[in-house]
């Protein structure tokens, strides 16, 4: 899968993130399907070594949180995660929410630092319609996997505490970096945090807005991929993927599938 970048939007986030990072795009590909974090070699400038995170991760029922890359469904096998990324955004983000509560979906929302801060009453919305958070970045650089640990270790843990703050004390439960910019030591940083690293399976392509019916048929050739379907609600007009869902959502019930969560 081509990493997503070189985007207007990684632009716009950028400019409003100065002052909180610095931060540079690039293009490369990324694996879905990444293994654990000890499997792997880390890319080059990326270190793996001793300052990796050492702490033994606690999810919310007090088990360890894995470092693998989730793709699963906690709704078993016919069960489908609805993933929304990049937001919150004032124009999309609520009817998104609109479209999801009228299908009876709960779906994943990976935000970004700088439109939390920006929209915290959208966070707030978004964790009273009962989904969960995912922490995106501050910036969403999708450079990340080229970066320092130190700046890795900045944008995740930022983004994480932006997101707890503004939910009023909800945290995120998944970090998905931009692009799927993974290294082995962000993983284990999230992991440590109680975050499990996200990936996706179907790349609706919603970002490139090639039209509803497009949108719509990728996710339904590509579903039988896995079950981790990835949609944007924020970067630009998504009135093409509020459409999509609107057809999406009842068209997986009808053929059988349920909605969960990734597997934490």
């Amino acid at each position: 899968m081509v990493r997503r970048g070189g985007r207007g939007w990684h632009g716009r986030v950028l400019a409003a993130a100065v002052g909180l990072t610095a931060a540079a795009a690039a293009t490369s590909v990324w694996t879905a399907q990444a293994g654990p974090v000890e499997g792997p070699p880390a890319r080059a400038g990326v270190s793996a070594g001793p300052s990796a995170p050492d702490a033994r991760p606690q999810g919310p029922g007090g088990a360890p949180v894995s470092v693998d890359i989730a793709h699963a469904s906690d709704a078993g096998a016919r069960g489908v995660n609805i993933t929304i990324d990049d937001g919150p955004d004032p124009v999309w983000t609520p009817q998104v929410l609109q479209v999801l509560r009228d299908n009876g979906v709960k779906a994943t929302f990976c935000m970004v630092g700088t439109q939390v801060q920006a929209h915290p009453d959208l966070v707030k919305a978004v964790v009273a319609a009962g989904h969960r958070l995912c922490d995106h970045t501050v910036s969403h650089n999708t450079a990340m996997d080229r970066k320092s640990e130190a700046y890795q270790s900045q944008q995740i843990l930022d983004a994480e505490r932006m997101i707890t703050d503004a939910s009023g004390g909800v945290r995120p439960l998944y970090y998905r970096a931009p692009g799927g910019a993974f290294t082995p030591y962000s993983r284990r940083l999230a992991a440590s945090h109680g975050m499990r690293p996200l990936g996706w399976n179907v790349d609706s392509k919603d970002f490139e807005r090639p039209g509803t019916a497009a949108i719509v048929a990728t996710v339904k050739r590509e579903i039988s991929n896995g079950p981790t379907v990835l949609f944007h609600d924020a970067g630009g007009d998504r009135s093409q993927t509020v459409s999509a869902l609107r057809e999406v959502l009842p068209w997986l019930k009808q053929h059988g599938y349920s909605f969960g969560y990734p597997v934490h």
